[in-house]
């Protein structure tokens, strides 16, 4: 193999990485702050490719603009779900089962609108790239990543920096200390997890643009999300980014120097090995 094509296969994956750092964000924050392990974040984002695909499909509307439709409503979705988990005083524990039947019911919806059918959006930008020599840049890869990577950051410093952020985090090592001090846990819950549900709505508008859409790819997609989320940490939106990073990276290059069937062993080989390596990194 040349080494132009596996820079090229190296280079598709370290994109990948956006897309699975963009999913992994939002699951992260929510399960290391609020202890909710939002399974349907995954369907979510699908429910957001497939209203891209079709507002941009039926109504000739621009992904950019989807985006500000769609972002707003999964922050409301994100209200309404975590105010059901409040209501209900749902456990960790608990919130997986429940998210996974909201998963199950999103997909449903999906299958019974949109069929099971493939559907791609194709846009005039879709094959668009940037050429470095030997190696190309595909345009909307490389803008996913770019989104992902300014998301991350914007995380961390809010997290680190600000007042609200060093709440959350106060409030998630000890909520009842914390509230001692006059920190309103339970208000700034809502507001990350509006938050967590949006940027499952910005995963959607990429997934849209770079990839085919089919319903029964939801599952397919948690598994590797899922391992991207332990591998990067809790709680920690850089280390989910790059995360995703090494799986995409890793991912590509078995598919192009081993066999493309062992792609989806990647994910779970290296959380096993870094698993009996460092456990407490982790």
């Amino acid at each position: 193999m040349s080494f132009a094509l596996l820079a090229q296969s190296a280079l598709g994956g370290l994109l990948l990485g956006g897309i699975y750092g963009l999913l992994a964000m939002g699951l992260s924050l929510s399960w290391g702050l609020l202890r909710f392990v939002n399974l349907s974040h995954f369907a979510l984002a699908f429910l957001g490719a497939y209203l891209t695909y079709q507002l941009g499909t039926q109504f000739a509307m621009p992904p950019w603009a989807a985006l500000l439709l769609i972002a707003p409503a999964f922050f409301a979705v994100g209200l309404a779900l975590h105010a059901v988990f409040v209501r209900f005083k749902v456990t960790e524990f608990s919130s997986m089962l429940v998210t996974f039947g909201v998963t199950v019911l999103i997909e449903s919806l999906i299958q019974w609108i949109w069929s099971a059918d493939f559907r791609k959006f194709d846009t005039p930008y879709a094959q668009a790239s940037i050429q470095l020599g030997p190696i190309f840049v595909p345009v909307l890869e490389l803008t996913a990543f770019l989104c992902a990577a300014l998301l991350a950051g914007t995380a961390w410093l809010c997290l680190h920096r600000t007042l609200i952020g060093r709440a959350l985090r106060a409030a998630a090592h000890d909520g009842p200390i914390a509230a001692a001090f006059g920190i309103h846990a339970k208000r700034l819950s809502y507001g990350l997890a509006g938050l967590c549900s949006a940027s499952a709505g910005v995963a959607g508008v990429f997934i849209a643009l770079t990839s085919t859409l089919a319903p029964s790819q939801i599952e397919s997609w948690i598994g590797v999300v899922f391992a991207v989320v332990i591998i990067g940490g809790l709680a920690n939106a850089p280390g989910a980014l790059g995360a995703g990073m090494l799986v995409g990276i890793s991912e590509s290059v078995t598919m192009a120097l081993v066999n493309p069937a062992w792609a989806p062993l990647v994910a779970f080989s290296i959380l096993i090995a870094l698993l009996l390596w460092r456990p407490r990194w982790l």
